[in-house]
């Protein structure tokens, strides 16, 4: 009797686990075959054109606040020929990338800047220069007026066989303008080079280069002239100021009406 009830209740014991056991598996199975709720989120493909933005690095700099910020399944290809974003995501991650597109690549503003050269002899003025360039928020800007000077270049190995090149003089300009509140934070170079009277005591045909420079950060106010450095004239008592004016520049404007 006591045999029967130990088989009986070895025999419950086995059922037990032998049900237990295939709850678990049934449940594992159950977990694996059903897709996560990622898994069953549909992903489409998106193509997001950038309007404002044309320099190189600062496409690469979007592409890397894409890839740090959306999840590591959507898939992200910057199509640079296009200058352009190809996005695999979820509705919620196309969402946010179109939102921070919008934030990184805002309509830039165009202005005017007029650098005037004032040739000053002493504290009297006496004559001046404007150089217009139209210039983009956040784009460098380069801007060139002036001649190219021969020099004839001697091969050492061969004294009697030369070639000419030439060096461009005049005015070079550089800027980089910052929209800020009320103006904008330029950064500029002025660049003024000139060929002297004098021969060089090396090679008496070449012409002596002199050059002067002005390179800075300097913030404007809309429609304010700001002296923003000043040029010493060699062998005179001569100095030239160099002045920045910046104004908004609408190319709309400029269009003249076509009369029917």
């Amino acid at each position: 009797m006591r045999h029967n009830d130990r088989e009986r209740r070895t025999m419950n014991r086995t059922h037990g686990i032998l049900k237990a056991a295939l709850i678990l598996i049934m449940s594992a199975t159950a977990a694996w075959s059903q897709p996560s709720s990622a898994q069953r989120e549909p992903t489409s493909v998106q193509t997001y054109h950038l309007k404002n933005t044309t320099q190189m690095q600062d496409g690469n700099e979007i592409f890397e606040a894409l890839r740090n910020t959306l999840t590591p399944q959507a898939k992200i290809t910057f199509i640079r020929s296009q200058n352009a974003f190809l996005i695999e995501a979820t509705p919620d991650q196309l969402a946010l990338a179109e939102k921070i597109l919008n934030e990184l690549d805002p309509r830039r503003n165009t202005y005017r800047l007029t650098y005037t050269i004032i040739d000053r002899d002493s504290t009297k003025r006496i004559g001046e220069q404007h150089y217009s360039m139209i210039v983009v928020a956040g784009q460098r800007t380069l801007m060139k007026q002036g001649s190219r000077v021969p020099i004839m270049v001697s091969d050492n190995k061969n004294p009697a066989s030369s070639t000419v090149t030439y060096i461009d003089v005049g005015m070079n300009f550089e800027a980089t303008l910052t929209e800020a509140e009320g103006g904008a934070s330029l950064r500029t170079r002025v660049e003024r080079s000139s060929t002297a009277e004098e021969k060089s005591a090396v090679a008496p045909q070449d012409p002596i280069v002199r050059q002067s420079l002005v390179e800075g950060t300097s913030f404007l106010t809309l429609g304010k002239p700001l002296t923003i450095g000043s040029l010493d004239v060699p062998d005179s008592t001569r100095h030239l100021d160099i002045e920045v004016t910046i104004e908004s520049f609408a190319p709309d404007a400029q269009k003249k009406p076509v009369k029917p």
